[in-house]
């Protein structure tokens, strides 16, 4: 008897789904992937704290934060059996599409942070959390249900109690909130196009690929606005890759392949509560009542959102 081939080995670890059934098929793991994202963004919001003590311009930082990120993604990418192989065109244009906006986001994020304040920065950055949530109920073609209108009015009362107290609007800040309303809207991109790829492609690929091509776009970027960046103390800048890069937007990345964009959205505004913690903890930024009622307005807002998915 003639020998028979071996069946073909699979390209990505993942079955190409549609991405209905995709998010469908892998409902049941939802309460690990909400795990994993609350994660993802305490890791995330930890990053500001190291871009503040590189000793390269903020754009560099970012450029750094991604090039010393890629040999670990492509590492854990091959560890977990999760191949590029042959991709569908609309899948290397997703991921080409997450890099030039991610890209867009880091460097227009990082430079508004020097012409503005902190609040501002925050308040404004976090935009994405509402449009990336409103991009949900677009392409799930319905309106959002009871809990998850509480959760989202929760939320966004919230956010403006822990940070609006301290938001200032001036013609000196325009340019920087500016950058960071822009960065806000490119995050959001970032993540609709992530969750396209994310669809039919491994958390690890998707996430190697988009880091890759948004590293490229940001060395010349770093170049032209920070002039040298060559640290001369590479720590902060290791521990935003791993942290920010690997761990923050690993998590971050498979999240957004299991779990709806509403929560994912509404989860992202955990950052500026840790952020806030951070800055307390850290530099003594002290936070008043309205900032903890804050704090518990978004933290009330989660646990919301989870009940709406649940019923």
């Amino acid at each position: 008897m003639a020998h028979q081939p071996d069946p073909p080995t699979p390209i990505f670890e993942e079955e190409i789904l549609s991405p209905d059934t995709a998010k469908a098929a892998t409902a049941g793991a939802s309460p690990l992937a909400f795990v994993a994202l609350i994660v993802g963004n305490v890791v995330l919001a930890i990053g500001p704290w190291f871009v503040r003590m590189a000793d390269v311009g903020p754009v560099a930082s970012g450029f750094w934060r991604l090039a010393l990120a890629v040999p670990f993604l492509l590492l854990i990418a091959r560890a977990s059996g999760q191949r590029f192989g042959r991709m569908p065109g609309k899948l290397w244009a997703a991921t080409l599409v997450a890099g030039v906006f991610f890209a867009g986001d880091l460097s227009s994020w990082h430079a508004g942070i020097l012409h503005t304040k902190l609040a501002n920065a925050t308040l404004l950055g976090n935009i994405s959390s509402f449009f990336f949530a409103a991009y949900g109920f677009i392409i799930a073609r319905t309106l959002p249900g009871r809990w998850q209108v509480v959760a989202m009015a929760l939320a966004a009362s919230g956010t403006v109690m822990l940070l609006g107290r301290s938001y200032h609007l001036s013609p000196d800040h325009l340019l920087g909130d500016l950058l960071c309303l822009i960065a806000g809207l490119a995050y959001t991109g970032y993540m609709i196009a992530i969750d396209r790829a994310r669809s039919r492609l491994g958390t690890w690929p998707t996430l190697s690929l988009a880091t890759i091509v948004s590293s490229a776009l940001l060395l010349p970027a770093a170049l032209l606005i920070d002039g040298s960046i060559w640290p001369q103390h590479w720590g902060p800048l290791v521990a935003l890759a791993i942290g920010s890069q690997v761990i923050g937007q690993g998590l971050l990345v498979y999240a957004i392949g299991t779990l709806s964009p509403v929560v994912v959205g509404l989860v992202l505004l955990c950052q500026p509560v840790v952020a806030a913690a951070i800055g307390w903890a850290a530099y003594g930024e002290k936070l008043g009542t309205l900032d903890l009622v804050g704090a518990l307005a978004i933290a009330a807002s989660l646990v919301l959102v989870r009940r709406g998915r649940a019923s």
